[in-house]
């Protein structure tokens, strides 16, 4: 142990893994779990998983867990929460570990955006990239040849949010909700306390609850919106802990859970009461505010023209609850897209409810690009 090493409470960290605090010289001090650091030299992976014969890091987000960030409130600038500024976060990570390149980086859900842009603005370092649970759908474009065209009117009459609160059963949308200033408030005062809450947060997502059976949409409208599942579209009288409260698993489902034991989600419930729930609810203020997307308009047409792999559950509705989103990264985005798998077995969780084969599926990914002897 060193000055820089931390540990989550009383967790134990397994024999090979390395806990450890990065100044990544982007302003922040990112806190870091890695595997094969013994030897010097080993090709670089940024993600949550050890693969052999590879330097391994997973680091804690901005925002997250021991990271800097974490202790930001609704009041705090955004400014620093961009995807951009995640790219640099990133990327000054692997300049202070002492890389110029990373083999591959692999994210799952926010974390699959941070993977996307790092990859699509600086192909030269991530020189391959695996997303899962959440697909990329590319830069936002400028408005087309509307210079010779007249302009197209601007969408007026009720919102989508109008129309899902209309309904015979009254909805809303989970980003919309998460966006909040009050949302933090509502996560962290939980009736059910932040552990329970998180237990059946992770439950219903999971390929566990029966309810999971998702299916592709066909637009982004309050009819298409509320086939969803209520911990995505929402009643609209409830928080996020009290829609998912009635299917809080059984202390027979939880004793049989492996993918995460009581520990491993008391390392969740521990940090989140420490920090908050903000730094990650950030995401989804960025998410639903235009102003911010608009730097992100110089990328407007990019590709991701690298090696590239998208994985997920069948049980998971994040690759399908933005209609066209699937199909525009494996028809437009991403020119060198080797495989899109959907797990048995596996929901959002994808990484920890079917690890041996995620493990499987990089390591042949990997193997594919002549990257291991």
């Amino acid at each position: 142990m060193t000055n820089n090493d931390v540990l989550y409470g009383q967790t134990t960290i397994p024999v090979g893994i390395r806990s450890r605090l990065v100044d990544n010289n982007n302003g922040i001090t990112m806190h870091i779990l890695e595997a094969g650091f013994e030897e010097p030299g080993r090709p670089l992976i940024l993600l949550p998983l050890a693969a052999a014969g590879y330097h391994v890091v997973a680091p804690d987000h901005r925002g997250y867990g021991r990271s800097g960030g974490a202790d930001v409130t609704f009041d705090d600038s955004l400014w620093p929460f961009r995807p951009m500024e995640r790219v640099r976060d990133t990327l000054g990570l692997v300049y202070a570990l002492g890389y110029r390149e990373v083999a591959m980086i692999v994210g799952q859900d926010f974390g699959s955006s941070v993977s996307a842009w790092s990859t699509l603005i600086r192909p030269d370092v991530f020189r391959s990239m695996v997303l899962m649970t959440a697909p990329f759908e590319g830069a936002p474009s400028f408005p087309f040849n509307t210079a010779n065209e007249p302009p197209k009117p601007a969408p007026s009459g009720p919102t989508v949010h109008d129309d899902l609160a209309a309904l015979p059963q009254p909805r809303k949308h989970y980003h919309w909700y998460n966006a909040r200033r009050e949302a933090n408030a509502e996560w962290m005062g939980a009736k059910q306390g932040i552990h329970d809450f998180l237990r059946a947060y992770f439950h219903v997502k999971s390929a566990d609850w029966k309810g999971n059976n998702p299916f592709p949409l066909k637009a982004f409208s309050a009819t298409e919106l509320a086939k969803m599942p209520r911990y995505y579209i929402m009643d609209l009288d409830k928080t996020m802990p009290e829609n998912v409260a009635p299917d809080m698993p059984t202390p027979e489902e939880i004793a049989a859970n492996t993918w995460l034991t009581d520990e491993e989600l008391r390392v969740y419930s521990s940090e989140f009461s420490r920090t908050s729930f903000q730094g990650g609810l950030n995401s989804y203020r960025l998410q639903t505010d235009p102003s911010f997307s608009a730097e992100l308009r110089l990328y407007a047409g990019a590709t991701i023209d690298v090696p590239s792999m998208f994985i997920s559950g069948k049980s998971d509705w994040g690759a399908f609850q933005r209609a066209g989103r699937l199909e525009a990264m494996r028809d437009k985005i991403c020119t060198d897209l080797r495989g899109i798998h959907l797990l048995d077995g596996a929901g959002h969780w994808v990484q920890q409810e079917q690890p041996e084969v995620v493990v499987k599926l990089l390591t042949e990914f990997l193997q594919g690009q002549n990257r291991v002897g």
